[in-house]
């Protein structure tokens, strides 16, 4: 009775694991582009398909594995299953992808769209499509946030300004921080085509039909073995997403360019208004030093010009001595200026020659970032000008 107690029991939990198993909303592709629509339990999906629970866990954000003639692909919130017949597509709702799934991706696996692997089997064209796929969301996200990162670096960098926009500053803040997340994005993916293309043997796991049917196999159409198509193929998608990481680089190292002359033309402005500050200091002082002497004659102390006879002279010594203090003041304020000028000359500019002067790129993107790069050097020799 014992046994027949646990026996139950482990029926009973098994039974309510079961159900509380997750449940995914597929689409499925075949070989024809032919759609069809289920939800299926995961424990019955993976069963059927053959695989393990840990399988469609999808715990990485990219990933590319094979398992018992299958390949699970992860990219970022797309989560798909390939086999040498069909395609899955796992938990598409809610994301933004049916209109790509069913106008773009059913034609493309059909041979109707531009893949380069449509002569190939069926899964060189799944893997080519979900890959042309995440590429050109990349590319999408790089193509939003290059004109506004460039729009507002050209804001704040102008010369002009006495002070900082904190809301171009804001705006400048979130696209680096989208822009570091693209870069984050491009760096998995990278790594995870190269983990690929540094093992052969993975290499050839992708190629599914050469398992089910090893003539097809045998060459391509192109007289290269499949294997090295698939090489060719990933290789490919490696160099697309390395050219955007280099655009994405670009950005970043102009972000950090334009943070330094934004610094250096506040502290040109600083150092003006500190060298403005300097003289009204040094003509205070000036005015101050020779007014001694008029709080000398305005004492109530007897001397000899209150016996002056003449009011005309008089006058005479009040002008001369107004004029006295003047000038010795202006004399001093000169001298001061002279000094100040002899210990902050600027460095002598070093000669270019004009063979070495690049020419103007074209307009544009690129104008645009020769020009904030033109910019840095030009304010920063303004201001060692300045100081």
């Amino acid at each position: 009775s014992g046994k027949r107690y646990r026996h139950g029991t482990t029926e009973a939990s098994q039974a309510t694991l079961a159900s509380v198993s997750p449940v995914f909303a597929v689409m499925k592709f075949d070989k024809e582009g032919n759609t069809t629509y289920f939800e299926k339990k995961k424990t019955e999906l993976y069963q059927e398909l053959d695989l393990q629970a840990r399988d469609l866990r999808f715990q990485h954000l990219m990933s590319i594995a094979t398992r018992n003639n299958r390949i699970i692909m992860r990219m970022e919130f797309l989560k798909a299953v390939i086999t040498p017949e069909f395609l899955l597509i796992l938990d598409y709702r809610n994301l933004n992808l049916e209109h790509w799934l069913i106008n773009e991706l059913a034609s493309q696996l059909a041979g109707e769209g531009q893949l380069v692997t449509y002569s190939l089997p069926f899964e060189f064209r799944a893997i080519e499509a979900i890959l042309q796929y995440r590429i050109s969301k990349l590319q999408g996200r790089l193509n939003t946030l290059q004109p506004q990162i460039l729009e507002t670096l050209e804001a704040l960098v102008d010369p002009k300004l006495l002070s900082v926009d904190r809301s171009k500053l804001h705006i400048l803040l979130q696209n680096g921080k989208s822009l570091s997340e693209l870069e984050t994005h491009l760096k998995v993916f990278k790594e995870t085509i190269l983990e690929i293309l540094d093992e052969e043997e993975l290499i050839e796991e992708l190629c599914l039909s050469k398992w089910t049917d090893p003539q097809v196999f045998e060459e391509g159409t192109s007289g290269i073995d499949h294997a090295e198509e698939m090489e060719l193929l990933l290789e490919n998608y490696y160099r697309q997403a390395e050219d955007l990481a280099n655009e994405a680089r670009e950005l970043r190292v102009l972000i950090d360019d334009s943070e330094s002359i934004i610094f250096i033309n506040l502290d040109s402005h600083r150092n003006v208004m500190m060298r403005l500050n300097l003289q009204l200091t040094m003509g205070t002082f000036s005015l101050s030093l020779f007014g001694l002497i008029g709080v000398a004659f305005g004492m109530n102390l007897e001397s000899s010009l209150e016996e002056a006879s003449y009011e005309c002279c008089f006058y005479q010594i009040f002008w001369l001595m107004t004029g006295i203090m003047f000038l010795g003041s202006g004399l001093i304020w000169r001298r001061l200026l002279s000094f100040l000028g002899r210990h902050m000359e600027p460095p002598l500019s070093p000669h270019v020659p004009a063979a070495l002067k690049k020419s103007q790129p074209a307009a544009g993107r690129v104008e645009i970032k020769h020009n904030l790069k033109a910019a840095a050097f030009g304010l920063s020799k303004s201001t060692l000008t300045s100081q």
